[in-house]
């Protein structure tokens, strides 16, 4: 188990070093001066250079680099462009939105999608297995930001149980918080819990045909016991590797919904930070995701161990 973790820590890191490049890489050759933005259309050449050079702009891309990364190694993020505030600072008023907004959604979509899943997988081939599979399928197909507006309209506009948008932050009370998280967090949901439900049904339709089960249900074991204690877990490495990756989705691709529901999450801040030429918010905040992203992963590498004991032996 010791080897099995360490090879995967040294992946994790080599990974992170290696976005860290492309990150960086990326948003340098992106067009448009941060100086010129800041200063105005009306600025002569020289206050942009000075503004240039105090913002450490024109040192070489490889010492800019060493820097950046430096600083992210002592969470030191710098400062933003536009707001003059340590990006840090940013990141903490904006991560108690999309945080909390991304496990909900996660803890809603398993919620749905597990039951669904071995409802379909026991009952494969009938109406019941058919109706299940033609939602899923129209869950995957509609986008999550028609699924928030039809939302808006029903519970916001029509029954106005919940606010249409806008957050009023955890001081204003933990229930108001999070009422204000759930339409969101509903529409992240649905969609998610479609794809994770068709992925629990195909693998447990491939567990239900294994020797093992036939030999439980010969032993007398009822269906529903085989299926939760036998069939479900066997069943949970690919199960598991679609909950890492909508985690990761969750976390990091909530600009539409946070743009729809007018959330001061992540997304939203990484929208804002794009149109200002903010990069060095952009370039701290991407890769903030991406070490989230990577240790989502590992968590995930590491679970396969735990759910399935052979991995182990092989390591």
């Amino acid at each position: 188990m010791t080897a099995y973790l360490l090879k995967r820590l040294i992946i994790a890191l080599a990974t992170l070093v290696l976005a860290s490049m492309v990150v960086f890489a990326v948003l340098e050759i992106i067009p448009g001066d941060p100086a010129r933005l800041m200063l105005g259309l009306n600025a002569s050449a020289d206050q942009v250079e000075v503004l240039r050079n105090q913002m450490g702009l024109n040192a070489p891309l490889a010492i800019r680099y060493l820097h950046w990364a430096g600083g992210l190694l002592s969470l030191d993020f710098g400062r933003s462009y536009t707001y003059s505030v340590p990006v840090i600072d940013l990141v903490r008023e904006r991560i108690v939105v999309s945080l909390p907004l991304a496990l909900i959604a996660l803890a809603l979509s398993t919620i749905i999608a597990i039951p669904v899943g071995l409802y379909s997988a026991s009952r494969r081939g009938r109406a019941g297995d058919a109706i299940a599979m033609g939602v899923t399928q129209f869950g995957v197909a509609v986008p999550n930001f028609w699924f928030a507006l039809m939302l808006i309209y029903l519970f916001a506009v029509w029954l106005r149980l919940v606010p249409a948008g806008g957050f009023p932050g955890w001081s204003a009370g933990v229930w108001p918080a999070l009422k204000s998280l759930l339409l969101p967090a509903v529409a992240l949901a649905l969609p998610q819990a479609a794809i994770l439900a068709r992925v629990a049904r195909s693998a447990l339709i491939e567990v239900l045909n294994e020797d093992y089960i036939r030999t439980a249900r010969a032993k007398g074991l009822p269906y529903r016991a085989v299926l939760w204690r036998h069939a479900l877990r066997n069943a949970m490495i690919p199960v598991l590797t679609i909950l890492g990756l909508q985690f990761a989705f969750l976390l990091a691709g909530t600009i539409i919904i946070e743009n729809v529901f007018y959330l001061p999450g992540l997304g939203r801040l990484v929208f804002q930070a794009i149109t200002q030429r903010d990069l060095i918010v952009v370039e701290s905040v991407v890769m903030l995701l991406v070490a989230a992203v990577i240790a989502v992963n590992l968590l995930v590498d590491l679970s396969y161990a735990v759910v399935d004991p052979r991995l182990r032996s092989r390591q």
